[in-house]
């Protein structure tokens, strides 16, 4: 997409946001975009409620799975909230439910006003997302298992064949091979289960946990459970450094299997290769995901994994 197609996306977007939020019976007269990545972020101003409107999206993802999903993050998010877990929870202001508009669906959210922080330390990290999972764990909430590791990942794959522009062809034969040797297992809980007996399977997350904190006056809130599932809590924990993962063990019910976090972690890796198909939806992730890639190359295929 050209940079003026990207600005006419993110307007659209915003202006969907605004007639959602008008038509909901919410005071709209300044909205103002707050972030614009996968999604567009949009403050209703000058009502406390912000808007997510994904805008880049797998190829196989249907209306009615992201809807689904979006009503499953709405829930987990109230349902921490409830009990007392600080996190970004979803508006008072409307219904707790997904809204299609102007052909995107979207989710209404408190407005939180972050502040600037330094980078937390390992231990506060580690302690952190022990916290997170411990609040996550009694969860009753009907969830899917390893939400990002479904149908995308192999149809990007697809997707990149006869585009060594956007992937070089022995990069994409690697991860074909990758996701062959990862997909029986972490795609099923029983086979998960099987290879790994100790991992702690709960509701977690999902997508970089420690990375999607804001800071505010209020402390510090978890935010950003579009892919909140069922799952391995390895999975939370994948590139965070052995120092995270020690500290996670000491606040932890159950230590970390470092062997998993390692399978984990290629498998996150497939799932970055696999949006290399999304580059033409949004250019600037080409460059971002370059080192990862790169790095990925001197690695072992699977990270060496085993079953």
């Amino acid at each position: 997409m050209t940079s003026d197609e990207l600005a006419a996306r993110t307007r659209r977007a915003t202006s969907a946001a605004a007639g959602a939020g008008s038509a909901l019976g919410l005071r709209v007269t300044a909205p103002a975009v707050l972030y614009d990545v996968f999604s567009v972020v949009v403050h209703l101003a000058p009502e406390p409620v912000v808007v997510r409107v994904p805008t880049v999206l797998p190829r196989s993802l249907t209306a009615d799975v992201q809807y689904a999903q979006q009503q499953r993050e709405l829930a987990v998010t109230g349902w921490l909230a409830a009990h007392g877990h600080p996190v970004v929870a979803p508006s008072p202001l409307v219904p707790t439910e997904p809204v299609r508009h102007d052909g995107f669906s979207m989710t209404f959210w408190q407005l939180v006003a972050p502040i600037p922080a330094s980078d937390p330390t390992a231990e506060e990290t580690g302690r952190h997302l022990a916290r997170l999972h411990t609040a996550l764990a009694p969860c009753p909430l009907d969830l899917r298992f390893m939400v990002p590791l479904d149908e995308s990942v192999p149809d990007m794959l697809d997707q990149l064949h006869g585009r060594p522009d956007l992937l070089d062809p022995a990069d994409l034969t690697r991860a074909r091979r990758e996701w062959e040797i990862l997909a029986p297992v972490l795609t099923s809980p029983d086979a998960l289960s099987a290879a790994y007996p100790k991992a702690v399977v709960q509701p977690i997350h999902g997508d970089a946990p420690s990375h999607n904190v804001l800071h505010t006056l209020d402390g510090a809130l978890d935010s950003d459970f579009e892919h909140v599932g069922i799952g391995p809590v390895e999975w939370d924990l994948t590139f965070c450094g052995p120092d995270v993962i020690d500290a996670y063990d000491a606040a932890a019910a159950r230590p970390a299997d470092r062997e998993l976090v390692a399978v984990l972690e290629a498998a996150r890796m497939m799932q970055l290769v696999a949006c290399f198909a999304m580059v033409p939806q949004l250019p600037m992730l080409a460059e971002g995901m370059r080192p990862a890639l790169e790095n990925w190359r001197t690695t072992p295929v699977a990270g060496g994994a085993t079953f």
